[in-house]
């Protein structure tokens, strides 16, 4: 097999916004050993947000669901089909034992996709106290068979994601910051939210939630984040269906600098305010992952999950702090509000001539957009992302 000839491999995971988060530095090491960019089989439009216009990523093929019978689902069918055009490529799936048999296997049948072409992750036990990525980026090592001749490469390659915002991203954040006043104020970011936050009929109760931190612990941090950086704002994040839950934070911290969008943040809006953003606090969550892969120094509180397996990375070697987490603290309301303020003080801020360089170079961009395609843009992109999974 010619060794220089372009390949595409295939990328199947099926995964959330944490999960999408931590496939980037696979993505680039395939990149690097196949010399062309991955073609990613993913779940919810979070993995277009993030991906499209990204060097390591050709194409992101995504389907909103993954339950129910493949010929009942039009989406994930349309999906299947597609992958038979992709047919003479190396595919990497990346998902647990069970949900690979069940939902991928088929897909892949119903493609013609022969198994000499396929390598799965879960014929490579994840080691004793590895960390997700680490095991991602050993199995980007992995050859199909029909593939033997592809050399492995990426020594020295970071295991830590790095994802920057778009400039329609950043420009976006700019217009909402400048129509609140906030350009040249610090931001620090909250996500008090995870995946299972929300019910139904409305706020899933405390005891069944171990991710979850009482509502007046985060106003009581958000006040004293505003006492010591008394210019700053605090910026509740969130998805519009968490948007009652934080003006419950609101509400409850009775303080004019700490704001809750009605409409909750599209995940493209809040990749760009976190790349100019203070600092963020937040519940082990897909939004933390994309704050330290952004480069935002980070305070992240675990409950019953280890850490030593899902802690944030960072490309840029921004900070991370981890408070609770197994095999110690199997609850974020076993965490002291006194525990988190000294974590979130003692994180080293981002350099001020960075940051505002930060700044300035996104609002420049967003004067030199016209102002009507502006408003459109984001009208655009904002009904298109709030359905977005964000955890």
């Amino acid at each position: 097999m010619n060794q220089r000839a372009v390949i595409h491999p295939v990328v199947i995971r099926f995964g959330r916004l944490g999960d999408t988060i931590l496939l980037q530095p696979l993505l680039h090491k395939l990149h690097r050993r196949y010399g062309g960019a991955c073609r990613l089989v993913s779940l919810g439009d979070c993995s277009r947000v993030l991906y499209e216009g990204c060097e390591d990523v050709a194409e992101v093929r995504h389907f909103t669901s993954q339950y129910g019978s493949l010929w009942l689902n039009p989406r994930r069918l349309r999906t299947a089909l597609a992958l038979r055009g992709m047919r003479e490529s190396p595919f990497y799936i990346c998902e647990p034992d069970v949900r690979t048999r069940t939902k991928v296997r088929p897909m892949l049948a119903l493609a013609g996709i022969e198994p000499e072409r396929c390598v799965f992750i879960e014929d490579m036990p994840l080691l004793a106290d590895e960390h997700w990525a680490d095991w991602l980026m050993r199995f980007a090592d992995q050859t199909p068979a029909a593939f033997a001749g592809i050399a492995a490469t990426g020594e020295g390659l970071s295991a830590a994601p790095r994802l920057v915002p778009t400039m329609a991203e950043q420009c976006e954040a700019q217009a909402w910051l400048a129509a609140r006043g906030l350009q040249e104020r610090p931001l620090v970011l909250l996500q008090p939210a995870n995946k299972r936050t929300m019910r139904w009929n409305g706020v899933r109760q405390a005891h069944d939630d171990d991710k979850s931190w009482p509502v007046e612990r985060w106003a009581a941090l958000s006040r004293f984040i505003l006492e010591a950086m008394p210019d700053a704002h605090v910026l509740l994040c969130g998805s519009s269906e968490e948007a009652a839950y934080l003006a419950s934070i609101s509400s409850a911290a009775a303080h004019p600098q700490v704001i809750a969008p009605r409409g909750g943040l599209p995940l493209g809006h809040l990749r760009a305010l976190l790349h100019v953003a203070h600092s963020m606090v937040s519940v082990d969550t897909g939004p933390a992952h994309l704050a330290a892969a952004v480069g935002c120094p980070l305070v992240v509180l675990f409950g019953n999950r280890w850490p030593s397996m899902w802690t944030p990375r960072s490309a840029t070697g921004s900070a991370v702090s981890v408070l609770g987490g197994l095999p110690h603290v199997p609850r974020v309301d076993q965490i002291a509000l006194p525990s988190v303020v000294q974590a979130w003080r003692q994180l080293p801020s981002r350099p001020e001539p960075a940051a505002r360089q930060l700044m300035e170079s996104a609002a420049i961009a967003a004067a030199s957009m016209p102002r009507e395609p502006r408003r459109g843009l984001f009208a655009h992109r904002l009904g298109r992302r709030k359905q977005a999974r964000r955890h």
